[in-house]
């Protein structure tokens, strides 16, 4: 295991420290639907419309981040998102009831756009066959993160007021961007022959070349619609059979709890394994998971449920990150990774009016569709790996490879050879 460590490049670990450090502070959005209908007395309906703009603008924000990256230079973009996101958490409080609207929109386009930029600058900085590693040490500090963000919000409300909270995160997403600017001397986007042959692949037309890519993209979006179901419809179930937040709140613990312990040992042990073979059978699990409550909602299936979810999540996402950036030409790397990016977070905005809408017509139809959307999602990626056999290695080179490299390194640390 150490040794797989020692082989993640000094940029991941720079760029993990500092989205911990952001996950910490960025308590805003999960309390803020609360500020709005308690300190601001807005009605549910306004502030689910308000929340659900800035959803969108985030997802919005993956999946055009690195698109700009491309052009721009993934490191710039991820400072001016950062920049963006703060300034516009820090007016919250004394932004009037109209521009609620419009600013936390454009905060959370922001924070799509940074996070879309992390994918791309830890694809471009880390050379294929490290990038597994790579992308869990930053699943790891961003999810530790979290668990730690969350409580230290709701002491700050508790201590101080909600305006304090958005100082803090303003603040705090501000200091990431000084940090971000400091370790990560600009290099410039380069700009390579790739980007100015016309005879250059664009990013359609890479993944034309790529069907697995494809599948897997279309995969992994039905699988986030399922997925994220656990923070919309699973505690609205729990509580229909007599089940209360206190389970709820056991049940994320017991799922943040393992990410944290078992992701990363898992990402370093299946290294060397084939990566459409591991992403298939974490959605599988995913599927499993939901067939389980599929079979009555009690104490038992929650917690069976939680711990196959769990499990899923441990399989499927930090492989299929690195796999959409070991199979992306080098000029096009940060589309591919906002294109990943977009589709992981798409159930953000659409699971809870998709997922609320099916239970509320036909409840004990949600999770027997959840399971069987993502049992098909994962033998369909399964299949994929198995009529492909070339597609399992990870990436391979571009039927036209165009020369040189359209990214910057973004990082003081020279790019392991190799």
């Amino acid at each position: 295991m150490l040794r797989g460590l020692r082989d993640v490049p000094r940029t991941a670990w720079l760029l993990a420290a500092g989205g911990f450090f952001n996950m910490v502070v960025a308590f805003t959005f999960v309390y803020f639907f609360v500020y709005l209908t308690d300190e601001r007395g807005l009605s549910v309906a306004q502030a689910g419309l308000i929340s659900g703009i800035g959803g969108a603008g985030m997802v919005a924000g993956n999946f055009t981040g690195g698109w700009f990256g491309d052009k721009y230079g993934h490191r710039r973009v991820l400072l001016a998102g950062s920049v963006v996101s703060g300034a516009g958490v820090l007016a919250l409080p004394v932004l009037p009831v109209a521009l609620l609207y419009v600013v936390p929109l454009l905060g959370q386009y922001a924070g799509g756009c940074v996070r879309a930029a992390n994918g791309a600058l830890l694809a471009v900085t880390v050379p294929q066959g490290g990038r597994r590693q790579a992308f869990a040490v930053m699943r790891c500090a961003t999810n530790a993160g979290f668990t730690v963000g969350p409580p230290l919000g709701a002491l700050l409300i508790a201590q101080a007021s909600y305006s304090w909270l958005f100082v803090v995160d303003g603040l705090g997403t501000l200091a990431f961007a000084a940090y971000a600017w400091r370790v990560l001397p600009a290099h410039g986007a380069a700009r390579t022959a790739a980007d100015h042959d016309p005879g250059a692949p664009g990013v359609f037309a890479a993944l034309r070349r790529r069907p697995t890519v494809l599948i897997l993209l279309a995969a992994i979006l039905v699988t986030d619609l399922v997925y994220r179901q656990q923070y919309s419809t699973l505690p609205v179930d729990l509580d229909r059979h007599g089940l209360d937040t206190g389970v709820y709140g056991w049940l994320l613990a017991i799922n943040g709890g393992a990410i944290l312990l078992l992701e990363l040992p898992a990402a370093l042990a299946l290294r060397g394994r084939a990566p459409l073979r591991i992403i298939g059978t974490g959605l599988l699990l995913v599927g499993a998971g939901y067939g389980a409550l599929a079979l009555g909602t009690g104490v038992g299936t929650a917690v069976t449920m939680m711990l196959l979810l769990t499990a899923g999540e441990i399989l499927y996402k930090t492989p299929a990150a690195a796999y959409i950036a070991d199979q992306s030409p080098a000029h096009v790397q940060g589309r591919f990774q906002s294109l990943y990016s977009g589709v992981s977070v798409s159930g953000v905005v659409l699971a809870a009016p998709l997922g609320g809408a099916l239970y509320t017509v036909a409840p004990g139809l949600l999770w027997p569709l959840c399971a069987v959307l993502a049992a098909v999602a994962g033998g369909v990626v399964l299949a994929a790996g198995a009529r492909s056999p070339s597609a399992e290695k990870g990436g391979g080179p571009d039927p036209r490879p165009a020369p040189g490299s359209a990214t910057e390194t973004g990082s003081p640390a020279r790019r392991p050879a190799g």
